[in-house]
C-alpha cells in the first residue's frame, strides 16, 4: 500500500524523555541513566568494540526495549496519520516525478507584492501584529469584498486575519462548534474538515456530490438537517472537483438555514480562479450575512501559499467567538506578510483578468493531455484542479492507480478516496492540479501519453 499506516518515530529523545518523566528517587534515575549510557555506546559502537565489550556494557545493552514505545495520540485525531498531500510530495522527491498532486504552483508570486514584504521587514515591521490584524490589512480586505459582493463589514468588528485559510477553518470549528452539534460537509472535502470537527467534538454528516456534475442531491440535504444541525460547511469553487456551487443550489442551502437556523461556513479561497461560472458568494444572498462565516486567503490568487496570510469575515456576534479561538491557536500572523498582503488586495483588476488567462491556458494543456492519455476528465469550472476517473487503466482503487503512477509514469496525482468519510466512494477518481509552469505540464502530459498502459 502506498499510504502508511503510521508516521515513523525518531528514537533518538525516546531514552531521555524516559528519564524526564521518572520518579525522582535515586533508583529510577540511575535505570535511566543506564539506560542512556547504553543507547549511546549502542550508536557509536564498531564491531571490533562490540567485541571486545565489558560483560556489563552487553547486560546493560540486553535491557533495552526491541521495539519503540508505541506513537501517542488523542482519540480524536488517532485516525488522521500524515496528510496525503505530505506522503505524495516526499514520493514525488523520491522517484523523480513531476508534482500534478499537491496544490502549490511551482512559479513565484508578483513582485510588486514580494517588495513589498521586503519594504515592511526594511521598515521595522517585524513585531507582533494586533492579534485580529493589521489595520491596513483589514481595512483591504473590507474593501476588496465590498468590491466583489457589494456587503460593507467593518473592519475592526467583523475582519480577523489569521494563518492561512487553513486557521481560519480551525478557528471557526473550534470556536463555534459545541461537542455534538452536527456539520454537514459535502464530499468530497479538504480534508482539514474533518479533522478539525473531530477536534471540535462535532458529529460530521456527509452529503456526497456525484460525478460528472457533482450537484448537489436536494432532497439528502433536506432529510440530513435536524434539530441539533449547527452549521453546513462549503466550499466554492469546489476542492478537489472545480464544481462551482449555482445560484440556484446557494439559495437552497440559504433558504434551510434561515428556516433551519442554520450556521454556514464558507471557503472561498479560489474565488479569484472562476472560469465558466459566476461565484457567489453565500453571505451575499439575502438573510446569510448574520449566519455566515467567511474564509479566504492571498495563497491561492498570488502564488504565494508558503505566506499563509488568510482571514475570516463574519458579523460581530459570530466573529466573537471566532476570535477566542483564534487567539490560542496562533494569536497572530507574520506582521511583514500581512502589510505585503493590504498592497497585493489592492491590485488593478487587471492582475485578476490575467491571472485567470494565464491559468485557463494552463488548464486546456492539462485537460486536453489527460483526455489523450485515456481518463475519463470531469468538468473543472474553477480552482487548479480537474479530477479524472482512473478506472480505464484497470486498477481497483485511486491509492493503487496512483503508486502505479507515480513508479512507473512519473507522474504525481492525489487519491481522492482521502476526501469521503467512505473512501470507498472515492476509489475511482483521482485529482491532478496545473498550477505549474507550462513546461512543467507539457512534460507531464507527455509522460503520460507514452508511459500509461492499460492492464
Amino acid at each position: 500500500m502506498l499510504l502508511p499506516s503510521v508516521i515513523n518515530a525518531s528514537p533518538s529523545a525516546t531514552c531521555e524523555t524516559m528519564l524526564l518523566r521518572s520518579s525522582p528517587s535515586s533508583s529510577a534515575f540511575r535505570y535511566a541513566a543506564r539506560r542512556i549510557s547504553a543507547v549511546r555506546m549502542a550508536a557509536t559502537s564498531t564491531a571490533s568494540e562490540e567485541k571486545g565489550a565489558s560483560s556489563v556494557e552487553k547486560e546493560q545493552r540486553n535491557q533495552l526495549p526491541s521495539n519503540p514505545p508505541p506513537l501517542q495520540v488523542a482519540k480524536r485525531l488517532e485516525k488522521f496519520k500524515t496528510t496525503i498531500f505530505t506522503q505524495m510530495s516526499m514520493l514525488a522527491i523520491k522517484h523523480g516525478a513531476i508534482n500534478l498532486g499537491q496544490g502549490f504552483p511551482n512559479f513565484d508570486g508578483p513582485e510588486f507584492v514580494k517588495e513589498a514584504a521586503i519594504q515592511a521587514i526594511k521598515e521595522g515591521k517585524n513585531q507582533y501584529a494586533r492579534g485580529y490584524g493589521v489595520p491596513e490589512l483589514n481595512s483591504a480586505i473590507a474593501a476588496r469584498f465590498k468590491k466583489d459582493t457589494g456587503l460593507e463589514v467593518d473592519p475592526e468588528k467583523e475582519v480577523t486575519v489569521t494563518s492561512g485559510c487553513t486557521e481560519a477553518i480551525a478557528a471557526t470549528m473550534l470556536g463555534l462548534i459545541n461537542p455534538g452539534d452536527e456539520v454537514i460537509i459535502f464530499a468530497p472535502f479538504y480534508d482539514s474538515y474533518e479533522a478539525t470537527l473531530s477536534m471540535a467534538g462535532a458529529k460530521i454528516k456527509s452529503i456526497t456530490l456525484h460525478p460528472p456534475d457533482f450537484a448537489v442531491p436536494v432532497d439528502e440535504l433536506k432529510s440530513a438537517i435536524t434539530k441539533d444541525t449547527r452549521a453546513i460547511m462549503i466550499n466554492t469553487p469546489h476542492n478537489p472537483t472545480g464544481k462551482m456551487f449555482s445560484r440556484e443550489e446557494l439559495e437552497l442551502i440559504a433558504s434551510l438555514c434561515i428556516e433551519n437556523d442554520v450556521l454556514v461556513f464558507t471557503d472561498e479561497v479560489y474565488d479569484k480562479l472562476a472560469f465558466e461560472a459566476e461565484h457567489i458568494c453565500m453571505a451575499s444572498l439575502p438573510g446569510m450575512y448574520e449566519r455566515t462565516v467567511t474564509m479566504n486567503s492571498i495563497g491561492k490568487t498570488f502564488s504565494l501559499t508558503g505566506w499563509k496570510i488568510g482571514w475570516a469575515i463574519a458579523p460581530p456576534h459570530l466573529t466573537w467567538g471566532f476570535r477566542q479561538a483564534h487567539s490560542f491557536l496562533t494569536f497572530a500572523t507574520s506582521t511583514p506578510m500581512q502589510w505585503a498582503a493590504s498592497v497585493a488586495l489592492k491590485a488593478p483588476d487587471t492582475y485578476f483578468e490575467e491571472l485567470k488567462r494565464d491559468y485557463l491556458m494552463k488548464k486546456e494543456i492539462l485537460v486536453e493531455g489527460l483526455k489523450a492519455a485515456g481518463f475519463i476528465v470531469y468538468p473543472s469550472s474553477g480552482t487548479y484542479f480537474v479530477v479524472v476517473d482512473h478506472t480505464p487503466f484497470g486498477y481497483e482503487n485511486d491509492v493503487a492507480f496512483c503508486e502505479y503512477l507515480i513508479r512507473e509514469v512519473g507522474v504525481v496525482a492525489i487519491p481522492t478516496s482521502v476526501f469521503y468519510l467512505d473512501p470507498e466512494e472515492g476509489k475511482n477518481l483521482v485529482r491532478f492540479t496545473f498550477c505549474k509552469d507550462e513546461d512543467t505540464l507539457r512534460a507531464a502530459v507527455k509522460r503520460m501519453k507514452e508511459r500509461l498502459h492499460k492492464r
